[in-house]
């Protein structure tokens, strides 16, 4: 009888937002699939950070693992192990990513599937879906995502919070919005069963969500459908994958995750992200007594970036000889481009530097926090180099952390929370480094 594993292809590293003990890869090669395979967790995340980049990019990606992964699954096989993979392709909760390239081309290589499912709902991050329109709670108040800044993205920009216009809008007709199967909260909550049972030919659906208990009630319903042989394929925020999996708590409490700190040295904070979001809760954790601001200022890149790193490195090490936790943070005024190629080639640019600081910071540091989803993939897989890591749990809620490997070359066992630039309230930026760094007064900062 085969196994199930549950596969999620993350276009950034925060889909993990949700889960603990888990394994997220940075590679993609037969091997390494394979080694998570075989893991003891009932699931693994891929990094595949397609958000960052162009449509065709993320196809091509999509497609590697696709094939790395069905030749890791087949040789698997071959030994007497069977594996049925349940295949998540995690986005946004606010409707931003590459819709439908990657589910196109992960159906091609691993369908047939019966059904594709957009459940972006992710309460965590204050994402819900009522009524078949995603909104975002702003204070309490539920706000349509088309009306937020989210909605205005350069490269993920679109028009409709109301999801099965957003499927007609992203196949740019090719699903129509009628043809949309919807799930209301009445359908998740009074039982969906048989109706998923009727699905076929790989039909779009919605699926509304308001609490934990609506998403749990609905995956169970999938669950149960898969077992009598219907193979579905999710698009969604991280609030499916942690529903599927049906985990346990985290081992540690998030107020506890200090015992992961490295030493009784100062950490260090990296914030990327440029939403407005991330800026207001920047400012709170600049007023944090034991940080250090240092601001890297992007318009000077590429042209001065070697002056620019050696500036920004000593004012690092100055903050780290006085005991306090630099925080590096990108300017932030608006920079605009002419075409979306330019801008993501200028996001490249200002990833590479911001990893190059990354692998310049002081040996001893005792943590690390990165602001930003794309951000965060490039921390992991350039910055420290990492071809796996395990999920501890989350810090903040939507907030993972990490750790380095006992044999890392530079920062063994260095706890690194992986911050989404637009997730918690004003405050969970310097809640999740009080957590760590711990109160001022008792460190002597």
């Amino acid at each position: 009888m085969a196994q199930t594993k549950i596969v999620v292809l993350d276009d950034d590293p925060s889909g993990s937002q949700t889960v603990h003990g888990c394994l997220l890869l940075t590679r993609w090669d037969e091997a390494t699939l394979r080694q998570a395979l075989l893991d003891e967790a009932p699931l693994f995340f891929v990094l595949t950070n397609t958000r960052a980049m162009d449509a065709r990019r993320a196809a091509a990606i999509t497609r590697e693992v696709c094939r790395n992964l069905k030749a890791a699954l087949e040789k698997l096989k071959r030994n007497g192990t069977v594996i049925e993979p349940v295949m998540i392709s995690r986005s946004d909760s606010t409707l931003r990513g590459h819709y439908p390239v990657e589910t196109d081309i992960i159906a091609e290589e691993l369908g047939p599937f019966d059904a594709h499912f957009l459940i972006p709902a992710f309460i965590e991050g204050g994402r819900i879906t009522r009524d078949g329109v995603q909104y975002l709670l702003v204070e309490g108040v539920p706000v349509p995502v088309n009306e937020t800044e989210f909605a205005r993205d350069a490269v993920f920009g679109y028009r409709h919070a109301f999801l099965p216009d957003h499927v007609e809008e992203r196949t740019h007709g090719r699903i129509r919005a009628d043809q949309v199967e919807r799930f209301s909260l009445s359908d998740v909550r009074g039982g969906s069963l048989e109706r998923l049972l009727a699905l076929g030919g790989n039909v779009a659906c919605t699926v509304d969500g308001e609490s934990h208990e609506d998403l749990t009630a609905f995956a169970a319903d999938l669950n149960a459908a898969a077992r009598r042989g219907k193979r579905f394929l999710y698009r969604g925020a991280a609030g499916i994958v942690s529903a599927l999996a049906a985990l346990r708590p985290q081992p540690v409490a998030a107020e506890d995750m200090h015992r992961y700190v490295r030493g009784d040295g100062p950490g260090a904070v990296l914030v990327g992200s440029h939403v407005g979001k991330t800026t207001r809760q920047l400012q709170r954790l600049l007023a944090e007594p034991d940080v250090a601001p240092v601001e890297v200022g992007v318009t000077r890149l590429p042209e001065e970036a070697k002056a620019l790193l050696a500036d920004v490195l000593a004012r690092i090490e100055t903050a780290y000889a006085q005991r306090l936790s630099p925080v590096i943070f990108t300017s932030r005024e608006e920079v605009t481009f002419a075409d979306e190629r330019t801008r993501l080639a200028f996001g490249d640019i200002v990833s590479a530097f911001l990893m190059d600081v990354v692998r310049g910071l002081p040996a001893g540091i005792g943590f690390l926090i990165s602001k930003g989803g794309i951000t965060s993939n490039e921390v992991l897989s350039h910055g420290l180099g990492l071809r796996t890591a395990r999920v501890l749990g989350q810090i903040v809620p939507g907030c993972s952390v990490v750790r380095c490997p006992d044999d890392h070359p530079r920062y063994p066992r260095l706890p690194l929370v992986i911050f989404p630039g637009n997730v918690g309230d004003d405050q969970a930026l310097a809640t999740a480094y009080r957590r760590l760094a711990g109160p001022p007064e008792a460190t002597g900062r």
